[in-house]
């Protein structure tokens, strides 16, 4: 893991946390203030050094919730300190300066750990089809499908919800906005360019439901289709 650790000793992380010389571990130091929140982009995870100044650890960490950032921000404090702590700093564990290299790397793990659980998932999966909000991606079977943005966003709502029935104005606010003056079959349009970059073995998981809508069905499921639902845009 990449530590970026915001203390203002002169030995920087290795001297807050000594038993971090026995890990293997990346350690960035910054100054203790908020600003040194701006060195996040390699960072895994965030510590903070409460072993002098507890007024600036408690702004760092606040500006650290604050800001909503996605790594976790582990406090480091004297046992006597310990009372001052406040879950309104808004830190999500803390250690001993003393603590072994057997506790540090577990509360790190797990502080990391929970930190992933919590975040919301960004990417969602149909079977073979793999909708990924991060990085405006989708593959199929593992290959990149080459999709508009409108196609992205529009297969995206679709997997968001598996087998919810979409109707076409729903389709048209989620997709392209309430200020949108076009008809409704420009959903159409779109549909029938997803079905066809989804190829023919795939293309059947965008269902038609006659007079409401379309929605995805996950490839098990396709032959469980009740005979109002049709692939097509009849």
């Amino acid at each position: 893991m990449h530590l970026l650790v915001l203390t203002d000793r002169p030995g920087g992380g290795k001297s807050l946390l000594p038993a971090l010389e026995y890990l293997d571990h990346s350690l960035q130091d910054a100054p203790l203030e908020p600003s040194s929140l701006m060195g996040l982009s390699n960072c895994d995870i965030v510590l903070v050094d409460a072993t002098q100044d507890l007024r600036l650890a408690a702004g760092a960490t606040r500006s650290a919730s604050m800001h909503e950032i996605e790594r976790p921000v582990v406090v480091v404090m004297p046992e006597g300190g310990l009372a001052a702590l406040k879950v309104t700093w808004g830190f999500d564990d803390w250690l001993l300066p003393q603590a072994s290299p057997a506790e540090i790397e577990t509360r790190l793990r797990l502080a990391r750990e929970r930190a992933a659980a919590a975040r919301p998932q960004r990417a969602a999966n149909v079977g073979d089809l793999v909708v990924d909000e991060d990085s405006y991606q989708v593959r199929l079977r593992g290959q990149p499908l080459d999709l508009t943005y409108k196609e992205f966003e529009l297969l995206k709502a679709l997997a968001n919800a598996p087998n919810r029935v979409f109707t076409r104005e729903l389709l048209l606010q989620e997709v392209w906005g309430y200020d949108y003056f076009g008809g409704s079959r420009t959903v159409d349009v779109h549909i029938r360019r997803l079905r066809a970059k989804l190829g023919p073995e795939y293309e059947s998981m965008i269902h038609t439901v006659r007079g409401v809508g379309y929605k995805l069905v996950p490839p098990g499921r396709r032959e469980r289709e009740a005979e109002g639902t049709q692939p097509s845009d009849d």
